[in-house]
């Protein structure tokens, strides 16, 4: 039994908390596991793979619950391990810059801890007041930030991790160079916990960032956002190169109640952010791209408030379209596919479902866009996803054209487990298989998700 493991506060099995914890921010799955469990100490998650290897139970790893690709959600009477109650920080090292935390230490938490060192850590999203770092590096989360830091990949330092056999790792140590073999740590990251659950990370943190400088300008055509961006960063480091279309502006001007950036309204617009040092030459940049015709109209904060009111614009659009019902697919292609990726995907969307409004924004800096279809006001919310679903095929053929992914940060989960034959070949997807193997013999850790049974792997629906 599961309280010889945990105590009474330890475990829920009320229907309230096993809708709560029983799902992520994925719609459209049944929510039912057997009950939710809150280990405390990594000790206990070994006793907890033991017990579950010995009474073929399923574990569904639980963190802050804001993924949208389903890979929080537990359908089939699985055990779900929420990491809420595993949430320190247990050792700093200002001599290495590494933070070591348990996997359940709200994203936001460890930014503020690394500002209270003098120190940053940079992997950033709307979601960082909820998310949690173990599902950050579960999921390889990116944010608005990557094209100057990158992913969270590459501020894992190390991590001790229980497989699905009950061993125990410790990864890498926070080591800067360790040519030991294969780096497991980096077998983890991306995961999904599919391999193992993560007990302790090393989280490495960069130095305090100078004040920043946020802009938005006016783009009549998406192939000028390209443009617009190689001028800029010939001449500056960007810390960030977001865009988002004028529908997406328009939707979250009335649910936040912000007035437009800019005089009138334009195609796309772009936000970038820069060290305010890099004004002058941003300024530069900017009148080049002006005389060039690729942007018309711009706006620089001359303030901290005014750099984080130009930052609502973006960061607030996926709140805004929540009472749309959106379909949502987050996807990736060179950066230098962008333009005619998304012009493919329009006219697509546009000639089979005219009826349908599409909404772009995304990090165009780094290829990675997010295209909602938003749902008429008088269709019914099942008969949309029905849609929505029917969708996906093609726009992930038109992925597949151009050697993209259909999942650039938001994971693979249940929603696109089916399709992942469209980024991965049948060779690739059969070696990860064996990796699910090889590191969860029992089948026990995440079932079902990131990979379709053996049989079905790598084909296309």
């Amino acid at each position: 039994m599961l309280d010889t493991i945990f105590s009474q506060k330890q475990i829920r099995t009320d229907a309230e908390s096993l809708q709560i914890w029983g799902k992520d921010w994925t719609n459209g799955y049944p929510v039912d596991p057997r009950a939710i469990v809150f280990p405390e100490t990594t000790e206990q998650v070994q006793e907890l793979v033991t017990y579950a290897i010995s009474e073929d139970l399923k574990l569904v790893p639980s963190g802050g619950r804001t993924g949208l690709s389903g890979g929080a959600v537990a359908s089939n009477s699985e055990v779900v391990v929420s990491f809420d109650r595993m949430n320190k920080i247990l050792d700093y090292s200002a001599k290495d810059r590494i933070v070591t935390c348990q996997p359940g230490l709200v994203t936001a938490n460890l930014q503020q801890f690394a500002k209270g060192q003098g120190l940053y850590y940079p992997v950033d999203f709307a979601s960082s007041g909820s998310s949690q770092i173990g599902g950050n590096v579960a999921t390889n989360a990116g944010g608005i930030k990557v094209i100057r830091y990158g992913l969270t990949r590459d501020w894992v330092a190390g991590m001790k991790v229980v497989t699905g056999t009950g061993a125990l790792l410790d990864c890498n140590a926070g080591l800067v160079k360790n040519a030991t073999g294969y780096d497991f740590r980096h077998l983890m990251v991306g995961s999904e916990g599919t391999l193992g659950l993560m007990c302790e990370l090393d989280m490495r943190l960069a130095p305090m960032p100078e004040p920043q400088c946020v802009m938005v300008v006016g783009v009549p055509q998406v192939a000028d956002l390209l443009n617009i961006l190689h001028t800029f960063a010939d001449q500056i480091t960007l810390s960030a190169f977001e865009f988002f279309s004028d529908l997406a502006l328009t939707k979250v001007q009335a649910h936040r109640g912000l007035t437009a950036p800019l005089t009138e309204a334009f195609a796309y617009y772009a936000l970038l952010e820069f060290d305010e040092s890099s004004l002058a030459l941003a300024e530069e940049a900017f009148a080049r791209c002006m005389d060039a015709g690729w942007l018309v109209d711009g706006v620089v904060s001359q303030s901290e408030a005014q750099a984080k009111s130009l930052w609502q614009l973006r960061e607030g659009i996926s709140e805004s379209l929540a009472s749309y019902t959106p379909y949502k697919n987050d996807l990736s292609v060179r950066i230098s596919e962008v333009p005619g990726f998304l012009a493919d995907v329009d006219r697509y969307v546009t000639e089979s479902y005219p009826e349908f409004e599409v909404c772009w924004y995304g990090h165009i800096g780094d290829g990675n866009l997010h295209l909602n279809i938003l749902r008429p006001e008088d269709m019914a919310v099942e008969e949309f996803f029905k849609h929505g679903h029917g969708m996906s095929p093609k726009i992930f053929e038109i992925v597949a054209a151009r050697r993209g992914s259909i999942s650039a940060e938001h994971g693979v989960g249940l929603l696109k487990r089916d399709f992942l034959g469209y980024t991965r070949s049948d060779d690739e997807i059969a070696l990860m298989q064996g990796l699910k193997a090889l590191f969860d013999p029992h089948q026990i850790l995440n079932p079902n998700k990131l990979l379709a049974t053996p049989s079905n792997a790598g084909k296309r629906p």
